[in-house]
């Protein structure tokens, strides 16, 4: 991993199958906390929080396919369980220099990391969820629906493939569209897209990986998330937004039957009310580190 542990930077690191980039911020005599990013968002989305959490080393990584970070090889679809493979091996390299202290994920990150903890709760002392709570799940009788639009979509990519990539005078079309779409201020979706897009010559064009807007081919079913979730081990805070997914707060019943140790607090904001609410975020995760109790 090639870094300088004070102050704010850049971060990548080599995985046996895939290399990740991130920001890293404080120094190495703090606690460390691991933070994942939600779908088509990147290590930036960080920012706003770490800047708050001075008590804690932040490292916050792109997933593959997202920011800096190498994308997936070939052209095949992408499955959502390579992630927690990712946050395997990333947890191996990490400790072999700290002591994690703990995981942030947002929405797609904390999709992983819960599900994640529920597999491996030995692995990870203190689990901190924004806006997620389990993996997605659909009936069984959407599967053959399900495959046959991913494959027709991802055919209709591999079609496109040999054409040159969409270029933009400046990334302030994108930041527009992704406020308007997510109602996110356009100052957070410029820190968000800049990441996210790369120069190219006068102009500039996406940098993420095109597979990740396409149909998945597959999604579990409720009877494997809910075995999967129950009995959750690891100790968890859960922070919700008071403008958020209503799916998550239609989930909380299930959450306080699958999590053994679960805090609840509900904040105002969005879904990125780790950005928009920041401070209460980090107020939140602050008790939350210092009491290892329920909440709320």
């Amino acid at each position: 991993m090639r870094h300088a542990w004070d102050g704010e930077n850049e971060v990548e690191i080599q995985l046996p199958h895939i290399r990740l980039s991130g920001r890293r911020w404080g120094s190495s005599d703090k606690p460390l906390l691991l933070a994942l990013h939600g779908w088509l968002d990147n290590a930036n989305s960080f920012e706003p929080l770490a800047r708050l959490l001075p008590q804690f080393q932040i490292l916050a990584i792109d997933w593959p396919g997202h920011g800096y970070s190498d994308h997936r090889p070939g052209l095949y679809p992408l499955h959502w369980i390579d992630y927690l493979y990712d946050l395997e091996l990333l947890i191996n390299k990490l400790k072999e220099e700290n002591v994690l202290e703990g995981i942030i994920g947002h929405s797609l990150g904390g999709i992983v990391a819960a599900a994640y903890t529920a597999a491996f709760p030995e692995r990870v002392e203190k689990l901190i969820l924004l806006e997620a709570i389990s993996p997605l799940y659909e009936s069984a009788s959407k599967n053959n629906l399900r495959l046959r639009n991913s494959f027709a979509s991802h055919l209709r990519m591999l079609n496109k493939s040999s054409k040159s990539p969409a270029i933009y005078d400046s990334i302030e079309l994108a930041v527009k569209a992704r406020a308007r779409l997510t109602g996110l201020d356009e100052s957070w979706c410029r820190l968000i897209v800049d990441r996210n897009m790369q120069q190219e010559g006068a102009g500039v064009s996406w940098r993420s990986d095109p597979r990740l807007k396409l149909d998945s081919p597959f999604r579990l079913s409720f009877e494997q998330v809910d075995a999967l979730m129950t009995d959750h081990g690891t100790d968890t805070l859960l922070i919700t937004a008071e403008s958020g997914y209503k799916q998550i707060n239609s989930l909380l019943p299930k959450a306080e039957l699958w999590f053994n140790q679960l805090s609840c607090v509900q904040l105002a904001g969005d879904h990125h009310l780790h950005m928009g609410n920041a401070s209460g975020v980090a107020d939140s995760i602050l008790a939350f580190m210092s009491e290892g109790k329920k909440m709320g």
